[in-house]
């Protein structure tokens, strides 16, 4: 039998696996958060100067900014087909609204906050080059490269709720730079968001929609649930969501299952194998094959409210299929003999393109006690005895 864990993963930022082909490059996360960086600037002063004069507060308040989506998760992947897919960051703003009422603020201030935002970013896309791509209800979406955009939506929050994050900001950064126990790895995840990240938890957000509503939304349940369970089963959980991910986008340029979807029962379903990503893969992706045919709901997520698998019926069995096909192909791949290495990863790249390294070397014998146990047992013919005399 064959193991290729070092197809996929292999520590240091210079080899050629998987996973350092499909990680976004130090160039595009550059790029992207000198974008996020001018967005941020050319907002805040302006934003806080209409709060009162165009968004009808009793006074002037500040906006607060915060990376969310993938980027908050550190699953983004470098999308498979440039165009039409693109690379995307979740950039949303909290405003801290002086008068709430039952449910929200009030009404009128959805649509003129949706408008006022808007039309600042028309003004700094004209500075940059940018485009604002139209349609979006619950976001404005700025197309800041032909290989990205930035997704900004927005949100409102009680302003007393924001007196609380000030201090949670410090602690954070004291914890994540003078702390001993977060990887490399984390640490460079870290580096990648606004340190505002580290927020405590508003407890009502409620995000405003290009036709005048308020609707309750708070997209860090995600992320902390998400961040408990890579806590709880290690980095290699966000490993095997991005070579998901990147699977998805190598079979699917338009639809398949949803980023948050792969997210959530992949760590739904994790059993972790240290140094195998290629055994958990294969585990993942079986269970995935019943999981998508069926609702995708977390306790710990709004209480299961949220149905997270968008797809319609016939769309799970298509899905779901393709999940046993990953799982089937891996299978048959690790139980290949040494002289088909190179075979073996041209099935592999079926599954997952051509950014899977070509390189047998990285397909290695697997010698592992727990591999030998699992291999079913081949009846062996009874060696032929012949008759003897005595004398």
């Amino acid at each position: 039998m064959l193991k290729f864990p070092k197809l996929f993963f292999q520590s240091g930022e210079d080899t050629h696996s998987f996973e350092n082909r499909i990680r976004p490059s130090a160039e595009k996360r550059r790029h992207l958060r000198a974008c996020v960086a001018k967005i941020k600037d050319h907002l805040k002063p302006r934003i806080s100067q209409a709060t009162k004069t165009v968004l009808g507060m009793d006074r002037a308040v500040v906006p607060r900014f915060r990376t969310q989506g993938s980027w908050a998760y550190d699953t983004c992947v470098e999308p498979a087909a440039t165009p039409p897919q693109e690379m995307d960051w979740d950039y949303g703003i909290y405003l801290p609204v002086t008068v709430w009422e039952e449910n929200g603020p009030p009404h009128a201030m959805a649509k003129a906050y949706f408008y006022l935002v808007e039309s600042l970013l028309q003004d700094l896309c004209g500075q940059e080059g940018w485009e604002i791509r139209p349609g979006k209800e619950t976001c404005i979406r700025v197309q800041v490269a032909q290989w990205a955009h930035i997704d900004i939506p927005l949100y409102a929050a009680p302003e007393k709720e924001f007196e609380k994050i000030t201090e949670s900001v410090a602690l954070a950064k004291a914890h994540v730079y003078d702390s001993h126990t977060y990887s490399a790895e984390s640490i460079s995840f870290r580096e990648a968001i606004d340190a505002q990240q580290q927020w405590v938890d508003l407890d009502c957000i409620v995000m405003a929609t290009r036709t005048g509503e308020w609707k309750s939304s708070d997209p860090q349940t995600v992320a902390n649930w998400f961040r408990d369970r890579v806590e709880e089963h290690g980095v290699q959980l966000r490993r095997i969501c991005r070579y998901l991910k990147a699977w998805r986008d190598h079979h699917w340029q338009h639809g398949g299952p949803t980023s948050v979807s792969i997210m959530i029962a992949t760590a739904q379903a994790f059993q972790p194998r240290l140094g195998r990503d290629d055994r958990v893969l294969e585990d993942i992706a079986r269970r995935l094959s019943q999981i998508f045919l069926h609702d995708i709901r977390e306790p710990g997520i709004d209480n299961g409210t949220e149905d997270f698998n968008r797809l319609q019926n016939l769309e799970r069995e298509k899905v779901a299929q393709q999940f046993g096909q990953l799982a089937s192909q891996i299978s048959q791949a690790r139980q290949a003999g040494a002289h088909e290495k190179e075979e073996v990863i041209l099935k592999l790249r079926q599954q997952f393109g051509g950014r899977l390294p070509m390189d047998s070397t990285l397909v290695e014998f697997d010698n592992e006690p727990d591999t030998i146990r699992s291999t079913p047992a081949t009846r062996v013919a009874p060696p032929v005895i012949s008759s003897t005399k005595a004398g």
